[in-house]
């Protein structure tokens, strides 16, 4: 076993590591593509309610249609990864959100906009668990972070070009044209991943990591571990913060501060620019302070916890100008997407390949119910007399108690120890 391993060590070391950052950008691309996909809605929402009237609590179920199946399909398509493996199992899912896309243009009611925007659900539920496959397959620990890190900045790419994209074809092609593009766009994508991933033809990163030898977890041994639990609980607590933002700041923007479609497309992206900084940069320090001699668990939780720490800025926004509200977003992207990266390497860090996409996407599963559940609380809230700034000051806690969850319930952050894997470990 030592034999095969070291052979597979010199094969990678010769050919692999322009190829294993070619896929990290690839996969961003796919992440961008999602994030702008699923923008596509809230950003076209003042023109789509010239067709098709909404209230802020039927907006609230469009979103929350969108993040329960999220949620569901983030847990399965975790697991069909598992099964079918990184290259299928992506294409099928990416396939499969791009047509739900599109579908939103053919709306003529609340109805179909609810049904396309579950299906949209659906299918993009399979990203990050697939990107997070990708860097346990192809990236060495210690630079996962910084990998992950730039993966999640495509959320910021492709939500910093919504808003000034849409507003262009919404003001030259009207609402439908832009989820027919946006599925198209999909459509290049799976395209040149089908030409261009190998994840079975050549050797992988992922025989560096003797993990994989492991014994196959079950999908409820893995749902009954305490550290899985904390981290579902704490994405849970973080993403309702997350969904909150990402789906009512253009109309926070529209109805408080008496934005229009070119103000949205103007100004909208800043948070969303500084959201892609945040995820490159808290990725990159905890790899950093790992390849400086700190501890797998202290590299990952001090920049957790730094990140949480800034979060509740956001109490703020409803008593500043708009121009330092958007300031503060910004510092609250930054810091929200400083935590999602790391929050979706620890994955990768604790658990064999062989489980990551399942653990991924029960991690993810916690994070979308909690964005579909106050997303939800949101629409009523606002419904019943309530104004943003009870809002604010709400989901301004999340990310400190989801935080507090992972340093006194969560244990250390170091791979997963049992048995077979001390052996393996003993042999290399």
């Amino acid at each position: 076993m030592a034999t095969q391993v070291n052979e597979d060590i010199d094969v990678i070391r010769t050919g692999t590591l322009e190829i294993q950052w070619y896929f990290v950008a690839l996969v961003t691309v796919a992440i961008a593509i999602s994030y702008f996909d699923r923008q596509t809605l809230p950003v076209a929402i003042s023109a789509i309610q010239h067709s098709i009237p909404l209230s802020n609590q039927q907006f609230s179920w469009l979103q929350s249609g969108f993040l329960i199946a999220y949620a569901a399909l983030y847990v399965g398509g975790g697991r069909l990864l598992d099964v079918l493996g990184t290259r299928r199992g992506f294409m099928i899912i990416m396939v499969w959100w791009s047509i739900a896309c599109a579908v939103h243009g053919l709306a003529a009611n609340f109805g179909f906009l609810l049904a396309a925007r579950f299906l949209l659900g659906m299918g993009e539920g399979g990203a990050f668990p697939a990107a997070t496959r990708v860097v346990a397959e192809w990236i060495p620990l210690h630079q996962r972070s910084t990998a992950m890190g730039i993966i999640n900045a495509g959320t910021a790419i492709g939500s910093v070009l919504a808003p000034p994209l849409i507003g262009i074809v919404l003001l030259t092609s009207g609402w439908r044209m832009v989820f027919f593009a946006a599925g198209g766009l999909g459509i290049a994508w799976v395209i040149w991943w089908s030409l261009s991933y190998k994840s079975s033809a050549m050797v992988s990163i992922a025989t560096l990591d003797a993990r994989e030898l492991a014994q196959q977890l079950s999908f409820f041994d893995i749902v009954g571990m305490r550290r899985v639990q904390v981290l579902v609980f704490a994405k849970f607590m973080s993403d309702s913060a997350w969904y909150f933002y990402l789906f009512w700041l253009p109309k926070y923007l529209y109805d408080m501060r008496g934005f229009d479609v070119k103000h949205v497309s103007y100004y909208a992206w800043i948070p969303y620019a500084a959201s892609g900084v945040g995820s490159f940069l808290g990725g990159w320090l905890s790899s950093t302070l790992l390849s400086r001699g700190r501890s797998l668990d202290f590299s990952r939780k001090f920049v957790l916890g730094l990140s949480a720490l800034f979060m509740p800025v956001v109490m703020l926004v409803p008593h500043v100008a708009v121009g330092w509200a958007l300031v503060l977003f910004s510092i609250a992207f930054f810091c929200q997407q400083s935590w999602s990266g790391l929050i979706m390497t620890l994955p990768a860090d604790i658990f064999p390949l062989s489980a990551v996409g399942s653990v991924s996407g029960l991690v993810g599963f916690g994070g979308a119910i909690g964005g579909a559940i106050f997303g939800v609380i949101a629409g009523y809230l606002l419904g019943h007399g309530f104004g943003y700034g009870t809002l604010f000051f709400i989901v301004g806690t999340f990310h400190i108690i989801g935080f507090l969850a992972i340093l006194f319930l969560g244990g250390k952050v170091e791979p997963l120890k049992t048995p077979d894997l001390l052996h393996i470990e003993s042999q290399l």
